[in-house]
């Protein structure tokens, strides 16, 4: 009985090592890397997507695009000083009207807004010269900016005359400083750019443009 378990045994052995098919080589698996983003939604659930109107309100403005965008363009409110040399009855001080016209002796009314003064400049001395006066030397300058605005939670709410260099924290001073209730961080303003409406959140640093509407918003808490 001893000598057909002995030779048994060996034999249970085999087989059992014939079904368990090669041995396993053990592979050290090194850790992945996890993204606080993925982190955060492991541990609180992936982000919902936002609407567009949301990514359009939050999306960053390159400071270029607000401050820089391009030459100062003439509207309504800007006040110029015009010289024709040799013509002292031509030279004066003129108002960009409601309609964006300037209006001028001789050449009647002349579209100003949207033009750099350079651009009116051209456009008064090329009528001057259906005029009669010939060879005519025309200087555009801006004597007085437009008006900017600003609105909401400030003393004094209202419109301000423009004086360069100005920022957002120089424009809320002239209004009478923030209310209580104001949100201090940022303010909304609405601006002229190439001919459209655009809408920037600027800070307290940040420069101000001739025609800008500030809002101050009112902080929820």
């Amino acid at each position: 009985m001893r000598l057909r378990l002995v030779h048994v045994v060996p034999f249970l052995a085999l087989a059992v090592s014939a079904c368990a098919g090669p041995r396993a080589h053990t592979v050290a698996l090194q850790p992945t890397p996890i993204e606080a983003s993925d982190l955060d939604a492991r541990m609180y659930g992936a982000p919902q997507p936002q609407s567009y109107a949301v990514r359009q309100a939050t999306r960053a403005v390159p400071v270029t695009a607000m401050m820089e965008d391009g030459p100062y363009k003439l509207d309504s409110g800007d006040r110029l000083r015009i010289v024709v040399f040799g013509q002292d009855t031509l030279s004066n001080n003129y108002t960009v009207d409601a309609q964006g016209h300037i209006n001028m002796p001789l050449i009647g009314s002349v579209p100003a807004r949207g033009s750099t003064t350079a651009q009116l400049s051209g456009a008064i001395t090329s009528r001057l010269k259906q005029s009669f006066i010939r060879d005519p030397s025309v200087a555009v300058d801006v004597e007085t900016y437009r008006p900017f605005f600003v609105l909401g939670e400030v003393t004094f709410p209202g419109q301000y005359p423009y004086v360069p260099n100005m920022t957002v924290e120089n424009a809320i001073a002239i209004a009478g400083g923030f209310t209580p209730r104001a949100y201090k961080d940022t303010v909304k303003v609405t601006r002229q750019v190439q001919g459209s409406e655009t809408r920037y959140e600027l800070q307290p640093p940040m420069p101000v443009r001739p025609g800008d509407t500030i809002t101050v918003t009112e902080r929820w808490f």
